[in-house]
Formats: structure tokens, C-alpha cells, sequence
């Protein structure tokens, strides 16, 4: 079994709060938009930030607490949308930095709001396989960087940052009981970048400004996010994936401690909590002072929680991630 040792969080110090962007945008209605967003205020990186920064000062806490232990990792799985370059990789990167043994394998996953449940998946074949004993996931984005400022569609939901999480053979029979991933690959188009990459490369019809039905204003080059389109596909996905994950392992929303569910908007969360029957003080909201942090939401906020102790060593959780792609991953985990 694997288990997860140790998860420490980086985020941007500079903030945009909702204040900030009422002085520019005074007609859009933040009274609906936080109603249904539920964020206040975002964390957003500086000029010279990148996801591989968040992961560096996130290693370097848990080093500081003797938690890293850099000489006994195997491997080195980066889960980002937003790496510092085309090519190396972050991983490739972050291996350097960290000076570890040349005997590590080291690549990045390209995912979205599922994506740490994805690398808990592989983290998890890895160490059962008997590939690796000790993995490092790391998990960071900034993206911010690629949406518009006047969408506000996207601009009022994401905040930047990044979380690293230490897997390891389970020396007691806890750790991640069971874990499952689903892809409806079909649906691709309802969130992406529509230009940058080799099937649409950038051109200066790209980057020309367009606004959408709703008011909001996007290039070809900025996220694009059919947001009722996105909850409407997961609503009726989410609920069936956590019931078969809880009925295969012969659990009942009852014998789960806390749910950390991807912070996707209050909406989101909301309406999982009801359609799921689950207690309030069970799930975690993590979402109002940093907004939507993609892949890193899930760790983000279980890391927060333990600090604030809403989550305690010793309690069963159920994590579920979704996103793009479409995708999404659930998983029981002994903390």
C-alpha cells in the first residue's frame, strides 16, 4: 500500500482581491459572481514566477523539517499545465535543483484539476510495482498567466500556486486504499487554449480580441471555459464516480472523515455536498482567499487543513479531482 508522508503548499504572495477588480470592471455583478464562485480574492504571480518556483519553495519547507529526505526518492512526477519551458521538462528541472541521485526517473504530466489525483494514480503503480519506494508529486500552475483580463468569466475563479506530496511504502497497512480515474475525452473542447501549441500555432489573428455572448473578452490564446457546460458534465459524472469508489471499497459517506473535493467554485462543491448527502463539517472549503488553484487545488487545501487542524493523521478521506480533458480521479486515502 501507498501512503502519503508528508505535503507542503507554496503560494504567490501578491493578491487580487475582488475589490481590486471592481475599480476596473465596475459593471460586471460581483454579488452573483461570488455567490457562485465563492472567491474573494486570488493569489497571482509575480512577473518572474513560475509553477516550478511554488514546488521549489514548497521542497525546501519540507526539507527544512528533515520531510524531504532528497537521497531516497526514485522518482519525480511534475503534474502542470504551465511549465517554465517547451522543453526540458519541470521535473528534469527540479531534479537538478535538488540535486538528487542520477538513479530517478523524472517526467511531467500535462493536467489540469485532475491531475493530482492522476499522479496519485502512477505514484501509486510505481511503489507497488516495486518501481520506487519514495516519490515526489508535485503539482503547480500559474494560470493566470493565460487568461484574459477582461473574461471575467475565468478571472474571478483562478489563483496561482503549487503543492508537493511525498508517497511512500506504507509501513502499516494505511495509505491510499483504493483509486480510480475516468476520461471523457470527447468533450476536450470545453476547457482549453485554443492556439499556442503545434495544431494552432500563434499568429497576430490569434491574439485579436473577441467577446462572447456573455460579455466576456478572450484572444484564441486564453483559456476558454464553458462553464456550465464543465459543471453540467460533472454533476452528473462526480456523484456516480465517489458512489462506485465508496460501494467497491464497502464504505458509506458516513465512514469518511473529510472530503476534499477539487475547489472548483461553491457552485461545484455545493452541489456535490447535496447530491452526495454530505455533512458540512465533513467537506473542505478552501477557495475563498486563494481561488481556484487547477491541479494543486486538492493538496493546497489539504495542507491547509492540516494546518488549521480541520483535518487530523489517522482520519479516512475521500479525495476527487475534475477537469480538463474532460477528467477526473477519486480515491479513499488514510491520512
Amino acid at each position: 500500500m501507498t501512503a502519503l508522508e508528508a505535503i507542503a503548499h507554496s503560494i504567490p504572495a501578491q493578491t487580487l482581491t475582488n475589490a481590486g477588480l471592481r475599480a476596473n470592471y465596475p459593471a460586471w455583478d460581483f454579488d452573483q459572481l461570488e455567490k457562485a464562485a465563492g472567491v474573494f480574492s486570488r493569489r497571482v504571480c509575480a512577473e518572474n514566477e513560475t509553477a516550478l518556483d511554488f514546488v521549489v519553495r514548497a521542497c525546501e519547507q519540507l526539507d527544512s523539517q528533515r520531510r524531504l529526505r532528497p537521497n531516497e526518492i526514485d522518482a519525480v512526477i511534475f503534474c502542470t499545465q504551465s511549465a517554465d519551458y517547451i522543453m526540458p521538462p519541470n521535473s528534469c528541472i527540479l531534479h537538478g535543483k535538488l540535486q538528487l541521485k542520477t538513479e530517478v526517473m523524472a517526467f511531467d504530466i500535462n493536467l489540469g484539476c485532475s491531475g493530482y489525483m492522476y499522479g496519485l494514480q502512477v505514484a501509486d503503480s510505481l511503489i507497488k510495482s516495486g518501481t520506487a519506494n519514495r516519490v515526489l508529486l508535485a503539482t503547480a500552475d500559474t494560470s493566470t498567466r493565460f487568461i484574459h483580463p477582461g473574461d471575467r468569466a475565468t478571472r474571478c475563479l483562478f489563483g496561482d500556486g503549487g503543492a508537493v506530496s511525498i508517497l511512500t511504502r506504507s509501513e502499516n497497512g494505511r495509505g491510499i486504499r483504493d483509486i480510480r480515474c475516468g476520461t471523457a475525452g470527447k468533450y476536450y473542447k470545453r476547457v482549453m487554449v485554443p492556439s499556442g501549441g503545434m495544431r494552432q500555432r500563434r499568429t497576430a489573428e490569434t491574439a485579436r480580441e473577441m467577446t462572447d455572448e456573455s460579455g466576456n473578452v478572450r484572444t484564441e490564446e486564453n483559456l476558454a471555459m464553458d462553464g456550465l457546460g464543465v459543471l453540467s458534465f460533472f454533476n452528473s459524472t462526480i456523484p456516480g464516480a465517489v458512489r462506485t469508489i465508496l460501494e467497491l471499497n464497502q464504505l458509506s459517506v458516513d465512514d469518511i472523515d473529510v472530503f476534499v473535493f477539487h475547489q472548483a467554485s461553491l457552485v461545484a462543491l455545493d452541489t456535490l455536498r447535496r447530491i452526495l448527502k454530505v455533512p458540512e463539517e465533513k467537506m473542505i472549503y478552501d477557495l475563498a482567499d486563494i481561488g481556484n488553484l487547477s491541479s494543486s487545488s486538492i493538496p493546497v487545501a489539504l495542507s491547509r487543513a492540516f494546518e488549521s487542524g480541520k483535518t487530523k493523521l489517522g482520519q479516512l478521506a475521500l479525495l476527487c479531482g475534475f477537469g480538463q480533458g474532460l477528467s477526473w480521479g477519486t480515491a479513499v486515502v488514510d491520512l
